[in-house]
């Protein structure tokens, strides 16, 4: 990693510093709090791969009354985020973030926490970052799976994850039904005409793709996006979330407490969601030869309960929204895969931009549509 692509040193993980200055911004947003003051700073080691986290809490006077609240703040990667940019406002992937959740709070659709204002001062954390409101709960890990170790397996009985699986569906299908006009959402409009298309989003992983492939070949994703130009449903556009799953809410009693993590937001059409959500139900069971836990709907029913609580009608294409959204995480392994071996992680001989997991994912579900990608 350059000088230049390096977190500034302001960022560099030292507690006392933040808790410095996110007490002086505290502040300047909540004037009208007394004897406001920021403690109990915790800063998980940060990849650099994606939004930087910082845990804190404040301590004042609220009306008289003394109040302690925890507050999460998110920061943006040194190398900016890793989907494509939707359009030329999208370049700070937190101010996205902050837009999107700010912009579906309003609607009281989906829980969502209290967002403060966007900061992109770098003088304040060395970058742009938001902070909102700390949601306790469970949240499903990545490593290891979910599916693999932890509550979900060894606390949670099979109505618990029934009841999981079906509120992450649910929310979805509530998703599916905003309006992405009445949200002002015309910044995510690829080509700003008023008019998006799912063209337009296969239009754009490609381009992303070719950029971050250089020189180099990746037969599968490209007979990947070739299979998608070629199949492409007539869909109505809405808001897509983008990175549907289990992990990117915040669960209590199993139910949905939190919609996080909205990086990847488009205007596509709303079955993405639900594509991208079988998909990675399929990485997380399947793929890794992890039994099914006992109480998880099936991809079927999945669907189902998407399609019951959206009104819409998913069935019949959800092969290709799960290839659609296999592709797009296939798509963003290229950069994270050249980011780890610019930073030293992974020698340049074994980079994971290309061969990778979901690569070989991808082409298994493209197998499946009787597709030889000749990787």
């Amino acid at each position: 990693m350059s000088d230049a692509e390096a977190p500034p040193r302001k960022a560099v993980a030292d507690p006392e510093t933040y808790r410095e200055s996110l007490d002086a911004w505290m502040k300047g947003q909540r004037p009208e709090w007394r004897g406001l003051r920021v403690h109990d700073v915790d800063m998980p080691r940060a990849t650099g791969f994606s939004n930087e986290t910082v845990f804190f809490s404040t301590t004042a006077s609220e009306d008289g009354v003394e109040t302690t609240r925890k507050w999460v703040a998110r920061i943006e990667p040194p190398d900016g985020g890793l989907f494509p940019e939707q359009t030329s406002e999208c370049g700070i992937s937190c101010e996205v973030q902050h837009r999107i959740m700010s912009a579906v709070r309003e609607t009281g659709a989906v829980p969502i926490p209290e967002m403060l204002p966007f900061e992109n001062d770098p003088s304040v954390l060395g970058r742009g970052f938001f902070v909102m409101e700390f949601i306790e709960g469970l949240i499903p890990a990545d490593v290891p799976r979910y599916t693999q170790e932890g509550f979900l397996v060894d606390q949670a009985t099979p109505a618990d994850r029934e009841t999981m699986v079906r509120d992450a569906c649910e929310t979805m299908a509530t998703l599916a039904g905003l309006d992405w006009k009445q949200l002002g959402l015309e910044w995510l409009d690829v080509k700003g005409k008023g008019e998006p298309t799912l063209r337009d989003q296969l239009e754009l992983y490609r381009g992303y793709c070719e950029r971050e492939l250089g020189d180099r070949e990746h037969p599968v994703i490209m007979a990947g996006l070739d299979w998608l130009d070629a199949n492409a449903p007539d869909a109505a556009i809405g808001i897509s979330w983008g990175d549907s799953r289990l992990g990117n809410i915040i669960w209590q009693d199993y139910r949905c407490a939190s919609v996080c993590d909205w990086e990847a937001v488009s205007l596509c059409p709303p079955e993405a969601d639900i594509g991208w959500f079988v998909m990675f139900d399929r990485m997380s069971h399947e793929d890794l030869g992890a039994e099914r836990l006992e109480g998880f709907p099936t991809r079927e029913a999945q669907v189902a309960i998407w399609e019951a609580a959206s009104g819409r009608s998913v069935a019949d294409t959800i092969d290709y929204w799960e290839i659609f959204g296999a592709m797009r995480f296939d798509a963003i392994m290229i950069k994270l895969g050249d980011r780890m071996v610019r930073a030293g992680i992974i020698p340049p001989e074994h980079s994971i931009a290309i061969d990778n997991g979901t690569t070989e994912a991808l082409e298994r579900l493209l197998a499946r549509q009787g597709l030889r990608t000749g990787a």
